[in-house]
């Protein structure tokens, strides 16, 4: 066979590996007849696809109701509302966590503030929440809702926050949007033992997904009925409801103001088969982890801490450079990962440091332990359908990222 010169061997193009992403959704084949049956139904929306995968929620979570919107940010809005949260009222959240969780309390029209993050789980400090709940009781200024956000999936020390919400009076809304299949105490997240409503998502990155998507769970009979009327406009055609006599069976009320945050039976069956398959997601990312906890062990990293109340459900897999032991800077090991086709991400810029809520008077420093974490994190990727030869490559990268050799 006839060699190939070095002109022709220099045309030849790279080898390009495939992509891999920090998150993304495992389709099977039941999911795809899941969805084609709907389509070949008679109902595309506000169907009872949407009940099935409500149901099916609410019984991995213990709880009693369970109801489905467009997005877990309409969760979160919704379940501002339905606590009855308004103009000059004070909702207090995390700096680490998406956008959402905050804005849900301003689309309320509500002040917000923030409470820092414990520097081993990246959650919610309690520590720091109870000081500041100090300082708010002597200034008459204490939050009406606060919103825990269980990062990557870790559930907070919800118990020792729910002491805090019966001494100071304050509404418990659980962002969970990480944390389907995640557990607390050994009861599932979103059980309701210490909080109002949990809110869960299901983008297509998440444990679970519908697409778009999310669910607010609740035992409390009187927050489902309000949360159902708040997704569909308002409106209710319960007899029981109505200020008047229904004038006929067409006859429906606007009893206040809500919003089209329904969900479809597209979204919802998928969802519903997604959910069969949960425990198989959860164990394959607990596999995942420990691989990585095991391959980076050695590494100038800090690695997940896991609180022994809690068995995370993993949606993030974030690690910290340890400047102690490292040279590199975030940027440069971020940089040379994603330019050998590993598509790591960052999560979160501290909303506090976002442009609008910097006009709203926070500033950077103003949370300095979210802000540190920030600085030095990275999201590495981790779904259930990452193989074992991926996550190598992954390590392998990382490894040559850190050392500047070529990853090979």
């Amino acid at each position: 066979m006839r060699k190939l010169s070095e002109l022709e061997t220099k045309a030849l193009p790279e080898v390009v590996e495939a992509f891999i992403p920090y998150g993304r959704q495992s389709i099977s084949p039941a999911d795809i007849e899941a969805v084609t049956a709907v389509l070949q139904s008679d109902w595309l929306t506000q169907g009872p696809a949407i009940e099935q995968f409500e149901r099916a929620v609410a019984a991995q979570c213990g709880a009693r109701y369970a109801v489905a919107v467009s997005s877990a940010t309409a969760g979160l809005h919704l379940a501002c509302l339905a606590a009855g949260v308004k103009p000059g009222n004070r909702v207090w959240t995390v700096p680490n966590t998406f956008v959402a969780s905050a804005n849900a309390a301003r689309y309320c029209g509500a002040d917000v503030d923030f409470v820092d993050i414990d520097p081993q789980t990246y959650n919610l400090d309690v520590a720091q929440l109870q000081a500041k709940l100090e300082r708010a009781q002597q200034q008459n200024a204490l939050p009406d809702v606060l919103i825990p956000v269980h990062f990557a999936g870790q559930s907070c020390q919800m118990q020792d926050i729910h002491r805090l919400s019966k001494t100071y009076g304050f509404t418990m809304i659980e962002d969970a949007a990480h944390a389907i299949g995640g557990q607390y105490q050994g009861q599932p997240v979103g059980s309701g033992k210490y909080s109002a409503m949990t809110v869960f998502s299901f983008h297509p990155v998440k444990i679970v997904t519908t697409g778009e998507g999310g669910v607010i769970v609740t035992n409390r009979e009187d927050l489902y009925q309000h949360l159902l009327r708040l997704r569909s406009h308002g409106i209710t055609r319960e007899p029981a409801l109505m200020t008047q006599p229904a004038e006929g069976p067409w006859y429906y009320e606007q009893l206040e103001l809500g919003f089209n945050y329904r969900m479809t039976d597209l979204q919802a069956a998928l969802g519903a088969s997604q959910m069969q398959r949960i425990e198989g997601f959860i164990t394959r990312r607990r596999e995942l982890v420990a691989r990585y906890n095991r391959l980076l062990a050695q590494f100038p990293l800090v690695l997940p801490h896991q609180h022994p109340e809690t068995q995370s459900a993993w949606h993030l897999y974030v690690i910290q450079l340890d400047a102690t032991r490292t040279a590199k800077t975030r940027r440069e090991v971020f940089e040379s990962l994603r330019a050998h086709q590993i598509g790591v991400q960052v999560h979160y810029i501290p909303v506090h440091t976002q442009p609008y809520y910097r006009q709203l008077g926070f500033a950077p420093g103003d949370f300095p332990v979210a802000e540190a974490y920030y600085a030095q994190a990275i999201s590495l990727p981790l779904y259930a359908d990452l193989t074992d030869a991926e996550q190598d490559r992954v390590v392998r990268v990382l490894a040559a990222a850190l050392s500047d050799a070529h990853p090979g």
